[in-house]
């Protein structure tokens, strides 16, 4: 039962009562897995880059730029790198006897060892003063990882990954947000210009923009390339109520009720605001230092080449349709059923059958839609989605990226279709947000709510269930026209634990 006080808090996170009844009957009812067609592979939903035409598409993508096609790069980058530091927290909360017994296993006795080998090192022993690495004992230990991560020392414990100290190179050390400042000046700008937009946490917004600040110059006069810089918060009005394991509201220790920040999918919001058409979209952590950013400065240029190309085939259906008589309607029907079939495999036997006026219709709802490319890994391992043709409620299937979690543990067909994936989701894509005629789509139209889950959580020691909106890449661009395209996995370099960053691509040259 909601009380005054309750309402009152929920109008002023600008939600509507109506939605938290909804949530609340999501928490109850729960989401329906998806439904697994078969896995995209190469030549069946995923574009193998042919190196014949790869440079075709990247002068498309070049003269696009010059002729003022718009475009800016938007990251992720709420968030503290807690995660990040998982197994360190562990070990200072571990009592001094096991401490000494951990130092002997992995990753403790790299991370001492190499220690001069992260970029954060030289602050470490300005905190510190010297520290004798070849005799290390738990001590020492404890007093080095504590340094690192609590607010007395460097206190990267709760910093934001994109303020953390990633890279060294000539004799100085970088973090994601100038990494990411320098990959939009090579392939994100034009007429020494490049655009960049945040997402961060409203905690960390002040650090951003003073680290911006303090290096913001040196890389516009080493890139010659100015840029406009923009940050956001994910918005109150997206939070989700939580609640206990038996379905009613959460109340905190004074009484009142928990929302919590409902994942990435929340950022649709954030992304729907941005006026420019084409987007970059990449993750805070998954950066390289400069000498490595061919690879990533080629494929994202072929992306957006390829996308254009869509684009303009895609358009071009939809103006001849608007423009369309009695004498040529029937050959730009037959166009658009190629393209139907040839891209998104629809039914051609299906699709004759229907009257023109039908064919019209439905060429008209699945080509006027926000367009996206996903760049798309070999399957190395890594935890995440991946791409799969997933079948929809009108008997048509859609190219998606799904999560373990979306699948039916239970349904032994479908578990085969997820372990038959064969490339993995690095979050590297390029959109297009404006349909034919020039107008921005409105992007929440296009979200799949059903796509949403719930998770379980703690709160002060008390277990609860959190509900996730349908994640930035996943539900939330559930309904937009899809592409995949298969890239190299030296453009997937992600920072998921500090021991990441001793990984050669995270050394210097």
């Amino acid at each position: 039962m909601l009380t005054k006080d309750d309402i009152k808090s929920i109008e002023e996170k600008n939600i509507s009562r109506e939605l938290i009844d909804k949530q609340l009957g999501q928490f109850k009812n729960g989401f329906a897995y998806s439904s697994l067609n078969k896995a995209a592979t190469i030549n069946d939903g995923i574009i193998k880059n042919d190196p014949g035409t790869e440079s075709e598409y990247i002068e498309k993508y070049k003269q696009a730029i010059k002729d003022g096609l718009d475009t800016i790069k938007f990251v992720p980058a709420s968030g503290a790198a807690t995660r990040m530091f998982k197994a360190l927290f562990e070990f200072i909360q571990t009592d001094k006897n096991n401490q000494s017994q951990l130092l002997n296993k992995e990753p403790y006795a790299s991370f001492v060892v190499k220690l001069s080998k992260f970029a954060f090192y030289d602050d470490l022993l300005e905190q510190l003063g010297k520290v004798n690495e070849d005799i290390i004992d738990t001590n020492e230990a404890a007093r080095i990882i504590e340094c690192l991560l609590l607010p007395e020392g460097l206190n990267y414990g709760k910093l934001p990954k994109g303020l953390l100290k990633f890279h060294k190179q000539n004799n100085s050390c970088t973090t994601p947000l100038e990494e990411h400042l320098k990959e939009a000046a090579h392939y994100a700008s034009f007429n020494n210009k490049g655009k960049v937009h945040f997402t961060v946490s409203p905690e960390h917004h002040e650090l951003f923009k003073k680290q911006l600040a303090k290096s913001r110059a040196s890389i516009e006069n080493e890139l010659n390339c100015e840029f406009t810089v923009d940050f956001s918060f994910q918005k109150q009005a997206t939070d989700t109520i939580a609640v206990n394991p038996e379905n009613t509201p959460f109340r905190q220790n004074d009484g009142s009720l928990l929302f919590r920040p409902a994942g990435h999918g929340a950022l649709i919001e954030n992304l729907n605001e941005l006026e420019e058409e084409l987007i970059f979209i990449k993750n805070i952590d998954n950066v390289v230092p400069e000498y490595l950013l061919p690879d990533t400065i080629k494929y994202k240029q072929l992306l957006a080449g390829i996308l254009l190309s869509k684009k303009e085939q895609a358009f071009e259906i939809l103006e001849e349709l608007d423009h369309a008589n009695a004498n040529n309607i029937g050959t730009t029907l037959t166009k658009g059923l190629d393209f139907l079939c040839a891209e998104l495999q629809m039914n051609r036997t299906q699709l004759e059958a229907l009257s023109s006026d039908e064919k019209t219709v439905i060429i008209k709802e699945k080509l006027n839609k926000p367009i996206r490319v996903c760049g798309i890994v070999k399957n190395e391992g890594e935890a995440g989605g991946g791409p799969f043709w997933v079948n929809q409620e009108d008997g048509s299937i859609s190219l998606q990226i799904v999560e373990g979690a979306q699948i039916d543990p239970n349904d032994a067909e479908q578990q085969k279709i997820l372990q038959s994936s064969t490339h993995f989701n690095p979050v590297d894509l390029v959109c297009y947000t404006k349909n034919y005629k020039g107008e921005k789509f409105d992007l929440k139209a296009f979200v799949d709510p059903a796509t949403g889950f719930i998770s379980e959580k703690t709160q002060s020691g008390r277990p609860l269930k959190a509900l996730e909106l349908p994640g930035l890449w996943n539900g939330a661009m559930a309904h937009w026209l899809t592409f995949f395209v298969e890239v190299p996995v030296s453009t997937f370099n992600p920072v998921k634990t500090v021991m990441d960053l001793l990984r050669p691509q995270h050394q210097p040259e």
